[in-house]
């Protein structure tokens, strides 16, 4: 055991000192102690982690509904096929429903796993919507935003057990991920990535404003959603959403409302 964490902290320091020449060469990514190949097999271990526990994460079953997931999948690829996820064919990207109608929430771990509330699906109004919401999650993983943020939250020790199979650590790693408060500039980042990848589709590319707007427009005594819990609302937000639309020169317009409605009625009530 002690071999191989001495190997491990080895790779880790050779690493450390690579990165001064990596993040020339990682679009101003920033520091961060995980390989790809390592943010994929945290995000496989969390998926474990999740399906295995479906008394809190009771996760939908794709094939009773079977239309649901299509069309979030359809969604999905659409974003995926803009030509703008850098990491589209190195992260695994697989989309699970949980049903839980009080969370307004939606979150994608390192490796691209991305779950989905039935509560934030009953929340938005469109397909736009729920492609901006979308973009912003995929916006995180495909940053490694998460990776980042734990690298200064948990360092080296903890995930060193947690890439050896340390189920503890891994559970402690788990509720970390999916309740991580990012910081605003990794906000700003994933908010501008939405916009990126929808700008290409059809889609309104400033979609996520539409969420951000119903938000907005809750009583101010209204328990603030889960997702502003994780995910910070900054002034100006939705207005940044609309003006990158228009810096970028995105011409998409369509919102799909109608469609959106019919597959929301497929939900479990």
């Amino acid at each position: 055991m002690k071999s191989r964490k001495l190997i491990f902290l080895i790779a880790t320091l050779i690493f450390i000192i690579g990165c001064g020449t990596m993040n020339k060469k990682n679009k101003g990514k920033g520091f961060n102690l995980f390989t790809i190949q390592q943010d994929k097999d945290l995000g496989a271990q969390v998926a474990a982690e999740i399906d295995g526990n479906p008394k809190q994460y009771p996760l939908l079953d794709s094939i009773r509904y079977k239309e649901v997931y299509q069309y979030l999948y359809k969604v999905r690829d659409n974003i995926l096929n803009s030509g703008k996820v850098d990491l589209k064919d190195k992260f695994q990207w697989r989309l699970r429903i949980i049903h839980d109608d009080s969370t307004l929430n939606a979150f994608c771990t390192p490796g691209g796993y991305i779950y989905v509330y039935t509560g934030i699906l009953k929340f938005l109004d469109s397909e736009d919507q729920l492609a901006g919401v979308l973009g912003h999650e995929i916006g995180h993983a495909d940053m490694r935003h998460s990776t980042r943020q734990m690298t200064t939250m948990f360092g080296i020790q903890v995930m060193e057990q947690v890439l050896l199979g340390n189920r503890a650590a891994l559970q402690q790693v788990t509720s970390a991920l999916i309740g991580l408060k990012f910081s605003r500039k990794h906000e700003t980042e994933a908010d501008e990535r939405s916009v990126i990848y929808l700008c290409p589709t059809q889609y309104n590319a400033a979609g996520a404003a539409g969420f951000f707007k119903k938000i907005e427009s809750l009583s101010k005594g209204a328990k603030q959603p889960e997702f502003l819990s994780t995910h910070p609302n900054p002034e100006n937000r939705i207005d940044h959403f609309i003006n990158s639309k228009t810096v970028m020169g995105c011409t998409g317009t369509s919102e799909f409302k109608e469609e959106y409605k019919r597959i929301i009625s497929l939900l479990p009530k």
